[in-house]
């Protein structure tokens, strides 16, 4: 294969480089939220490949970059917050270009699992590889599809259901069909001991407005007309309660507050579902 065809051009995974595009801004910024050094990383090795794509995926990332920003680092937080607490097993499904892992200050004893499509880690690997980089933490890799079966790979890559998990979903269960995101929690809830925590985001999207038309023609094509909706729905915290987790939702706006950046939305139904296992 060649190292062309390794980089995620086009599909889901190329969102990751999009994210990965914030994160290296944001690093740059005197009064930057978090630093990714290595995010830069992966913008160098991919924007030769992406040829007149790159000019279109730029605009998106402007269009995205005060929510998005926020959201790295909010995230930041739980998993700064699941380990004082106690939690040390990390398990990042749709882990895109994530470096958390390499980046961030935690216990010595804190466990990473990243999961996502093979063709994700055929490009992320290699560049940390090569950029010489040690994650600070055990970490573990899988190659999957959250479609398919993906339990027994955490298993058998030393996962241990016994121990409370910080599950982190960055926006990949509203890339999956309703049917698809909701066995996917199905498997988390059986693989989470008591305590185990997960969030869920809950916005209000038009998918035909601003700019998710062009981030779905960028992602599916320009052909690509919006699908069934994605992600666990609007009922998602009822959902929740009702498979084994006691729920929580803060509004976005109310978790952004401290920030001093803009993008509150004024919507508070935007948010987050904080769920935690019976």
């Amino acid at each position: 294969m060649t190292e062309a065809a390794q980089v995620p051009t086009a599909g889901v995974a190329m969102t990751a480089i999009g994210v990965a595009v914030i994160r290296a801004r944001e690093s740059l910024r005197p009064d930057r939220l978090y630093d990714d050094p290595f995010a830069q990383l992966f913008v160098d090795a991919a924007k030769p490949f992406f040829g007149q794509r790159w000019d279109r995926l730029l605009p998106l990332v402007d269009m995205f970059f005060d929510g998005r920003t926020i959201g790295v680092r909010l995230i930041d937080d739980h998993v700064d917050d699941a380990v004082r607490h106690g939690i040390r097993q990390v398990v990042i499904v749709g882990a895109g270009l994530d470096t958390r892992a390499f980046r961030m200050d935690l216990p010595a004893d804190t466990r990473f699992f990243e999961l996502d499509l093979p063709v994700t880690f055929d490009f992320k690997e290699p560049i940390l590889q090569r950029a010489g980089v040690i994650p600070r933490y055990e970490r573990q890799v899988l190659p999957v599809d959250l479609r398919e079966e993906w339990a027994e790979p955490l298993l058998a890559q030393g996962f241990r259901p016994e121990e409370p998990t910080h599950w982190v979903d960055e926006g990949v269960l509203g890339y999956l069909t309703r049917a698809d995101a909701q066995r996917v929690v199905e498997k988390i809830t059986e693989l989470s001991a008591p305590g185990s925590r997960f969030g869920v985001a809950k916005f209000a999207v038009d998918a035909d407005t601003g700019p998710y038309p062009e981030l779905r023609r960028l992602v599916s094509g320009d052909d690509a007309t919006p699908g069934e909706p994605g992600g666990l729905g609007p009922d998602a915290g009822n959902w929740l309660i009702a498979n084994g987790w006691n729920t929580e939702f803060r509004t976005w706006d109310e978790m952004v507050a401290g920030y001093d950046r803009p993008g509150a939305t004024g919507d508070p139904t935007n948010g987050t579902i904080f769920a935690v296992r019976r």
